[in-house]
């Protein structure tokens, strides 16, 4: 195919793309900015859709960057180097409104407050793919194109995860590192000295023992190290199972197969403003995750009722509430199966859900549930603007019920910039019930 391209870029589109038009075909490219021209290089057509790999840019726009890091535009673990932080941000929020809009028709023109910290240095979580070619090497997946490319240097890690890195790196330059290793996930604890290792093979090509003897040898910091055989779906753990990060106030244990926020900088003031002003009879804390909203809610509603799929982190809810002195109701299962089930009635309801969302069902039933107050913290303007619509009523339903279902109207919104460098947007949107 590799059809040559001139356009210039109209937009950025949520995904990381740069959008234009030539020749009746719609073009997305990436690693460009809004009013820039650039030479592009056709990857792969659908219809009058062209996905395009960046050949040169021949104007620049103004805000454009020089990236901090070599790999910028291979490896794929960032979107935006090129762009100043005050653009992205600025971008981020306009690729928001956009998305609302046009797939929610929700038009939200009112104030989104931003919070922003550091933008290099701020993951405590990293995975990486290997490659079992000579050199071996260790990398970031691409998974649009199967491509494993080997890395250097990643400064948007924590000082101890980019260590760690350069440790697993070592092992594959010494050819020490076990053979048919398939992925490493890396966590940090918050305060950025311990390590925990998923470590998943295709098999153990010896005893588990002797694996983890290469790794501890390898990474004196680390504490906590789970090992898999994906052949035979083996788990083997070594360490406590878990690390320990503290955010206002509380203890948190955060298992090998559980969820904690990615951005050690703004952790805190994400829970402060999440929070902010809640107190009642009955707090419902859906993808309840470890318990980070549910911990601080405990103190400030009579009763807490938390919802997580994941066994683990649900494990990991109980453990951290009993450190904290505090009672909290689980349940172990899909929210739109627990929403189903329902009758209860909360003060106050906090949502963090993964990249799928909420769902339009569970949205709906959710809303029947008339809670006064809903935070929904997202980190997909997709899925966020399907479920809106659904609590906003922008969207009606068809079945007679319609007019009966309480609706919701939108109060504050806020951008948390936790994943800077990156098209990804994560946004806190505050609800009232409508009168």
């Amino acid at each position: 195919m590799n059809e040559e391209l001139t356009l210039s870029i109209e937009k950025l589109v949520y995904g990381g793309d740069g959008l234009g038009h030539t020749d009746g075909n719609t073009v997305f490219v990436p690693y460009v900015l809004p009013g820039e021209q650039v030479r592009a290089s056709t990857k792969s057509k659908k219809k009058k859709v062209i996905w395009a790999d960046l050949l040169e840019v021949t104007q620049l726009a103004k805000e454009r960057q020089q990236p901090r890091c070599p790999h910028f535009g291979k490896c794929g673990g960032c979107h935006y180097q090129h762009i100043s932080l005050a653009e992205q941000v600025r971008l981020k929020k306009e690729i928001f409104r956009e998305t609302l809009s046009r797939l929610g028709g929700i038009q939200w023109t009112g104030e989104i407050t931003e919070h922003t910290a550091e933008p290099f240095g701020y993951r405590n979580r990293a995975q990486w793919a290997v490659r079992d070619a000579k050199p071996r090497a260790i990398g970031y997946f691409l998974p649009e194109s199967s491509v494993i490319l080997p890395i250097d240097e990643c400064p948007v890690l924590s000082p101890r995860l980019a260590e760690t890195f350069s440790q697993v790196q070592e092992l594959t330059r010494s050819v020490q590192l076990p053979a048919g290793v398939l992925e490493i996930e890396a966590f940090a604890d918050s305060a950025d000295q311990k390590i925990a290792l998923n470590v998943a093979f295709e098999k153990f090509p010896k005893p588990p023992a002797e694996l983890a003897a290469v790794f501890r040898t390898a990474i004196p910091q680390l504490e906590s190290l789970l090992l898999l055989d994906q052949r035979t779906d083996r788990f083997d753990l070594t360490g406590p199972g878990f690390l320990l990060h503290e955010a206002g106030g509380f203890t948190y244990r955060v298992s090998h197969l559980s969820f904690f926020q990615v951005n050690r900088f703004l952790i805190e003031d994400l829970l402060k403003t999440v929070l902010s002003g809640a107190k009642g009879s009955l707090a419902l804390d859906m993808y309840a995750g470890v318990g980070f909203f549910s911990l601080p809610l405990a103190k400030a509603f009579e009763r807490v009722v938390a919802v997580d799929a994941n066994l683990a982190a649900t494990r990991d809810l109980y453990a951290n509430a009993e450190k904290a002195g505090v009672t909290i109701v689980t349940f172990n299962e899909h929210a739109e199966v627990f929403l189903k089930q329902t009758d209860e009635k909360p003060d106050f309801v906090v949502l963090d859900p993964p990249r799928a969302g909420l769902g339009a069902e569970a949205a709906a039933k959710l809303a029947a549930l008339g809670a006064p107050e809903i935070a929904y913290l997202s980190c997909d303007p997709s899925t966020l603007a399907r479920d809106l619509a659904v609590l906003t009523g922008s969207v009606k339903k068809q079945s007679q019920d319609a007019d009966s279902t309480p609706r919701y109207e939108t109060t504050e919104v806020h951008f948390f910039d936790l994943f800077p460098q990156t098209f990804h947007i994560e946004t806190l949107v505050r609800l009232r019930k409508a009168p």
